[in-house]
């Protein structure tokens, strides 16, 4: 008889882990599917595209309804589980549906944050986080003209360029000066902050938001430094956090995040957990590399195959922000005892820099031209003493390897 396995969480980590439970195993488990959005799994690091009317929903949705029925996969769409009843192995919805499980994945993602300020509760106040936001920005755009983010990461830019193509007036706010300071130090942020101030990108850096101000919606934004600007759409960016509601509710063992081994599983017998509601360690997570990494591991346990574990390893991070390539990888901003190597050409909008400690790469940015990103990430990974290419190591793999062919 098959097992029962329930995944609560419709998102890109948990599909993953169903994804490669069923390469590995089609017939171990009966799988029910709980999603509290009212569609099939989509890919929400596209949700950018979608906003600025490069693709449309249905563009990146990676697993359609159909696909659930195909696979005999039971999925209840638009249900939130409310309640986990560990003795009973028991899942409970908010409308009074019960399903049994014989394992349980937790796949609950992360909730954005939001800042506890007067007027937050105004209509045209949101986040950046589902499909439903990027039709909220849609419509909004339709009929109002100032939008403000406030939030100058990843997340922030990509909904200041969607707006702006939308037409809005957008303005970024930042309470310090740097650019997407995940992925960048202060020469990078200055670059991508010309190229955007080109592009019509309003910011104003180093200011705190003190209330959103309008009777029904907002309409200023005021700020601690005793200034206020117009606004009629305000997207709050300033990260994310696990959602851990419903674990630590039903007494799962939790800290910032649901709280993993190096199985996936959780401190409660066949309960398992992946993607951004886990902590592994002393670590959370938001990339995707690491989430589709669990979800490896997790499908290989959850078949009793037990030959995988988890390792925290060094991401990078490539990514295409607003029409401008980026990587970065290890310790970019360089700890005391390290040196870097630097390539800097502002007019092509190029910037490069190593950081080099004990003859090893241990930190990377490349800002505008990426094409040696990989390359440089081996060397990293690998720990590869580079002090025999030192002087060319900038001018990227192909250089190296035709100076190494030639010293034969």
């Amino acid at each position: 008889m098959k097992e029962k396995l329930v995944l609560i969480g419709n998102g890109m980590a948990g599909m993953r882990t169903v994804d490669e439970l069923l390469k590995l195993s089609s017939d171990k488990f009966d799988i029910t599917v709980f999603g509290a959005e009212p569609h099939g799994n989509y890919n929400r690091i596209m949700l950018s595209p979608v906003l600025a009317g490069d693709k449309k929903l249905s563009d990146i949705i990676i697993h359609d309804l159909q696909w659930y029925k195909d696979n005999n996969i039971s999925l209840h769409i638009g249900k939130t589980v409310t309640a986990i009843d560990r003795v009973n192995r028991q899942v409970l919805t908010d409308d009074g549906l019960k399903a049994d499980y014989d394992r349980l994945i937790l796949a609950t993602g992360s909730v954005p944050v939001m800042l506890d300020l007067p007027g937050k509760d105004l209509e045209g106040v949101i986040s950046f986080r589902d499909i439903n936001d990027v039709n909220v920005m849609v419509e909004t755009a339709k009929t109002h003209k100032n939008a403000v983010i406030i939030g100058a990461g990843l997340l922030g830019l990509e909904a200041a360029h969607g707006l702006m193509a939308l037409g809005m007036n957008v303005t970024v706010v930042h309470r310090n000066n740097i650019l997407m300071s995940q992925q960048l130090d202060q020469t990078a942020a200055d670059l991508m902050r010309a190229e955007l101030e080109q592009k019509g990108m309003h910011f104003l850096m180093n200011h705190h938001t003190e209330s959103l101000l309008g009777t029904e919606r907002v309409e200023k934004v005021r700020f601690k430094e005793g200034t206020e600007i117009d606004a009629d759409l305000v997207v709050m960016a300033i990260g994310v956090r696990p959602n851990i509601k419903l674990a630590k509710a039903s007494g799962i063992q939790c800290d910032r995040g649901i709280l993993v081994d190096d199985t996936l599983q959780t401190y409660t017998p066949s309960i398992y957990a992946v993607g951004e509601c886990v902590q592994h360690r002393t670590k959370t997570f938001g990339l995707v590399a690491p989430l589709f990494e669990q979800a490896k591991v997790c499908a290989n346990h959850l078949v009793d195959m037990g030959i995988a574990s988890y390792v925290n390893s060094v991401t990078s991070t490539k990514l295409k922000v607003t029409g401008i390539n980026l990587f970065s990888a290890g310790d970019y901003i360089g700890e005391a005892g390290t040196e870097a190597i630097v390539f800097k050409d502002p007019a092509r909008h190029i910037y490069k820099k190593l950081v080099i400690n004990d003859n090893k790469i241990v930190g990377i940015i490349l800002y505008g031209e990426t094409s040696d990103g990989n390359w440089y990430f081996s060397l990293l990974t690998d720990k590869q003493d580079i002090s025999h290419m030192r002087e060319n190591l900038l001018f990227g793999q192909h250089h190296n390897e035709d100076m190494q062919d030639k010293n034969g």
